[in-house]
């Protein structure tokens, strides 16, 4: 097999929780975006493989990577993006620490605390924004609150499919201390429907996700491309939404995912909000200049 790209899962970037260079986004960066997406779902969807060995998919990650650096033309989504970056004078970074964290998932099926949590996502989910703002040209001053949003959106996924992960591919990131401390095993999030124990569990976990999502919510205000912080203040608003829903439904039972009436409805109101933030700020700070600046 020569191209990584032939064990895709077929997902693309319509397909995931939150939108990924929406019509939102100017069209002129939508290209890197969409080349950097492509890169990380095909390294994703390796270490995600049903049937590769745990060698042959950190071997494939160590090609993506080479790739990146120029050492191999061998896969097209490695080309691609080294060439996007090249253009725009990026650095690789955000996508070899992506690497890092698929890295982990095929050797690192367990996670301790919370603490070592937000670790992983600090490799696994906060880079995509960082990537995101770097081709906007963003400051780095949104970093902050873009990891607070990144590792909530991570979490929330984490949820949504702790049976999945747990029963397909043996990955528990519910945090042992978590489990441990209701008397449970990673045992219980295989079962049809949730303990009481493990419901509260969850539910704790999607309280505290919420907390980390709140330290987002000034994310879109401090975005300079106002396109982009349309876009955040939709993503904040669907990772609101689906904490809510995590906060009172048991996932190993019941659907925690938005349905389309509900995200173009979500959206909307994403929209509506960011734009009030920016024209109030922007209000502000006219009212506040001195008469005759």
């Amino acid at each position: 097999m020569n191209d990584a790209s032939a064990l895709r899962s077929g997902k693309g970037h319509r397909d995931e929780n939150f939108p990924v260079a929406s019509w939102l986004v100017h069209p002129r960066h939508r290209a890197a975006i969409l080349a950097f997406y492509n890169f990380v779902r095909t390294a994703d969807d390796i270490a995600d493989h049903a049937t590769l060995a745990p060698q042959e998919k950190l071997a494939l990650l160590d090609r993506l990577d080479a790739g990146l650096a120029g050492a191999s033309n061998e896969d097209a989504v490695a080309v691609r993006l080294r060439a996007a970056l090249a253009e725009r004078n990026l650095s690789p970074k955000h996508a070899q620490d992506l690497l890092a964290a698929f890295r982990l998932d095929v050797t690192k099926l367990r996670y301790r605390d919370w603490d070592d949590l937000i670790s992983y996502c600090s490799l696994s989910a906060m880079p995509v924004g960082r990537f995101v703002l770097d081709v906007h040209g963003e400051s780095r001053d949104t970093w902050p609150a873009n990891d607070a949003l990144c590792a909530a959106l991570q979490i929330i996924n984490h949820l949504q499919d702790c049976k999945s992960d747990y029963l397909n591919l043996d990955r528990v990131y519910v945090p042992l201390d978590a489990l441990a401390a209701r008397g449970l095993a990673v045992a219980a999030l295989g079962e049809l429907r949730s303990s009481p124990p493990l419901l509260e569990c969850l539910h704790k976990l999607a309280e505290r996700t919420e907390r980390l999502l709140h330290e987002s919510d000034v994310f879109p205000a401090l975005v300079s491309d106002w396109r982009l912080g349309l876009e955040v203040s939709v993503i904040n608003t669907l990772a609101h939404r689906l904490t809510r829903i995590l906060a009172q439904r048991d996932p190993l039972r019941d659907r925690v995912h938005l349905h389309v009436p509900g995200v173009a409805g979500l959206t909307i109101v994403g929209i509506l909000s960011g734009a009030s933030r920016r024209f109030g700020r922007r209000f502000l700070a006219t009212s506040q200049k001195p008469r005759g600046a």
